[in-house]
């Protein structure tokens, strides 16, 4: 009985704090900084920092909770963060490097060199911060952040959770995981195919709300347990496609928040997508 009223209380002070903070979303896990070292430019970005800038653009609340180093790119993308309007209140700043990654152009094309994970390859949420992300109406975070294995405590605090599984969908982190995601993305060079369809209802069988796979300039795809959902793409001018995937997951999100139906959802998602296509850079 104690550890039962213990719980209550503990689900009605974050209650209360969700209305203080009046914050909406936690963005939590991997960050990075894109460098073109020939170009002398630098771009932030990683999976949940894009999708929280992305919600900040649509009108929502969002945090970014992770960790830097003590370095000019950790600066660097904490500014550009706070510039968006991002709370960055739990943004940890550990000797060592953020993380990097190098790119370079070549014909036109963005080709990917050496990624150097620095101290993001020892991120762990603290008690502090763990109890931050669960005041939030809803926390995202993605296959890279090292958040996989805090997603049970998170989900037992009664905050929903959206987990980008990106492009990765036989890593062992998907079936250890994906029980305490009610959102779940994935990212798959694919048209709508039955063994798209078949993988969808393995993974949905195994806890989440929604499944969600994005196809490209073939739209996506959601599933529920009962029904499958398409959505095209909206036709836009396109000048870059990074940010895409995360833009749709925080349209989508937007959606969830204003308890839109699944379809509902997946439109925001296109119309989100479809603005950043349109620019140059993630954001």
């Amino acid at each position: 009985m104690g550890a039962v009223l213990r719980k209550q209380a503990r689900m009605m002070r974050l209650v209360a704090l969700r209305r203080e903070t009046h914050m909406k979303v936690a963005a939590v896990g991997d960050n990075c900084v894109d460098v073109y070292k020939e170009e002398g430019k630098q771009y932030p970005g990683g999976n949940p920092v894009n999708v929280a800038v992305y919600l900040e653009r649509m009108g929502i609340d969002a945090s970014y909770t992770g960790v830097v180093g003590a370095d000019e790119q950790g600066e660097f993308l904490v500014d550009s963060l706070r510039a968006k309007g991002v709370d960055t209140s739990h943004v940890h700043v550990s000797e060592g490097s953020t993380a990097v990654t190098y790119v370079q152009i070549v014909n036109g094309n963005r080709v990917f060199g050496d990624y150097v994970e620095g101290v993001m390859a020892d991120f762990k949420m603290s008690e502090e911060d763990l109890s931050f992300v669960c005041s939030h109406d809803l926390v995202v975070s993605g296959i890279w952040g090292h958040t996989a294995e805090d997603l049970g405590r998170i989900k037992e605090s009664g905050t929903p959770v959206a987990f980008d599984y990106s492009d990765q969908p036989n890593d062992p982190v998907v079936d250890q995981s994906i029980g305490n995601v009610d959102y779940a993305f994935f990212g798959l060079e694919s048209d709508d195919t039955e063994q798209v369809r078949s993988f969808m209802r393995e993974k949905q069988a195994l806890g989440p709300k929604v499944v969600v796979v994005t196809l490209g300039e073939h739209g996506s795809l959601a599933f529920d347990g009962e029904e499958f959902y398409k959505q095209g793409i909206i036709e836009v001018e396109v000048a870059d496609t990074m940010g895409a995937g995360d833009s749709f997951i925080a349209g989508f999100i937007k959606g969830v928040l204003e308890n839109k139906d699944i379809p509902g959802c997946m439109s925001e998602g296109a119309k989100s997508s479809s603005v950043t296509l349109q620019y140059s850079g993630a954001w």
